[in-house]
């Protein structure tokens, strides 16, 4: 999130059945060099960026904001997760004030179909429902990515509205966490 608004951050590490989620640390900088330079995490993000570029541009410890939590296998950064402010001049929203959180997630192509980045998302998500209750959630995905949009289902992701953005078409959908009951 841009703005955490009362909430502390970083939280602490949340464990999940096989990951960690926790703040960036100096040790990651070489996998999101290695993240943001593949070509195929850059599939459906615009594209990677040029190795020697980030090397210049990557801090020393990078990712270290509000909402921005790595993904950890095994002591090892296999991603990241975002959840930030959707800013208001972009299309899809689900408040008339804009300002939704965002969620967002890129992992290292060596860790795709793991089902790691469901169970990440479903950590993040439950940490957001848990530190701002009834606020939704939303994700956007180009339509041409299957999987992005099976997560986005599985998730409990429900279709706002699909329209043009970066040159494809794009699915928004908003995730709603469930009141308590009593």
């Amino acid at each position: 999130m841009t703005e955490l608004g009362p909430v502390a951050w970083p939280p602490s590490p949340m464990g999940t059945e096989r990951l960690v989620l926790r703040q960036s640390e100096a040790r990651d900088r070489a996998a999101f060099i290695e993240l943001f330079a593949s070509p195929e995490v850059g599939t459906y993000t615009g594209g990677s960026r040029p190795r020697e570029e980030l090397e210049g541009a990557v801090p020393e410890v990078p990712g270290r904001r509000p909402g921005f939590f790595v993904i950890e296998l095994d002591g090892t950064m296999i991603g990241v997760i975002t959840l930030d402010r959707r800013a208001a001049e972009r299309p899809g929203h689900v408040r008339p004030d804009a300002g939704e959180a965002e969620l967002g997630y890129l992992l290292l192509p060596r860790a795709w179909g793991r089902g790691y980045a469901a169970e990440a998302c479903a950590a993040a998500l439950d940490w957001f429902a848990g530190s701002f209750p009834g606020e939704p959630v939303v994700l956007c995905t180009r339509t041409a990515n299957d999987r992005a949009m099976r997560l986005a289902a599985k998730l409990g992701f429900t279709e706002v509205e699909r329209f043009e953005e970066y040159g494809a078409e794009q699915w928004f959908g908003v995730w709603a966490p469930l009141e308590p009951v009593g």
